[in-house]
């Protein structure tokens, strides 16, 4: 099951303005790419996006997401006339690329950020920022991996305050199953439905907060 974050016909619109809104903010207006991610972490923007509102997928350009962000998470206007860039930019690439990934993945980006920072981005355009976005994708799932290595299941049963058999026994799955999803030993993507639905019920989630991206 691959549940990405929102339609595809919004992608190109919301990779382009996440490139513009990454270009604007560091090269015209100064800030640093790294203090950029955490106001966009921080604000409410990204819920949006996260969301799949169709007013910050395609609505706003990038000029704008970058504007409303330092606002919103500083207080601050942004004032600077956007320049005219005839090639893309470094920057521009860490937001594009990040966009899909957020899309590919529907994680938050919240998350993304704890995994990979703007320096580990702009290391990577060289090597990446003429092959397949896809490529990307696989070297920031590792990363991910990396730094959440607990499964979303683990994750969620903990922050619900149960152990493995109370978790089977409030929701009939069995305590071998619970394990391995959690162990990785068996692949909760390709888990039968009705165990997932079961899972997520009993946790309170949504079936997609179990799966594995």
């Amino acid at each position: 099951m691959t549940t990405h974050a929102y339609q595809e016909i919004y992608l190109s619109s919301a990779m382009s303005s996440m490139g513009e809104a990454f270009d604007y903010a560091v090269n015209d207006c100064g800030i640093a790419g790294s203090s950029f991610i955490k106001m966009l972490a921080g604000s409410s923007i990204c819920s949006r996006i996260e969301n799949g509102e169709p007013a910050y997928l395609a609505g706003k350009s990038g000029i704008e997401i970058a504007r409303e962000c330092v606002k919103s998470t500083t207080g601050k206007e942004l004032d600077v006339d956007p320049q005219i860039h005839y090639d893309r930019s470094p920057e521009y690439w860490c937001g594009w690329a990040v966009a899909y990934y957020q899309w590919f993945s529907s994680r938050k980006y919240s998350e993304i950020f704890k995994a990979i920072s703007f320096e580990d981005l702009l290391c990577m355009y060289p090597a990446l920022h003429e092959a397949d976005v896809t490529k990307f994708a696989d070297i920031v799932d590792e990363k991910i991996r990396e730094t959440f290595p607990d499964t979303n299941l683990k994750r969620l049963r903990t922050a619900y305050g149960c152990s493995q058999s109370e978790l089977a026994r409030l929701s009939g799955v069995s305590l071998s199953s619970i394990q391995m999803y959690e162990q990785r030993q068996k692949d909760i993507n390709k888990a039968n439905v009705t165990t997932v639905r079961n899972l997520a019920k009993t946790l309170g989630c949504s079936i997609e907060d179990l799966i594995e991206k």
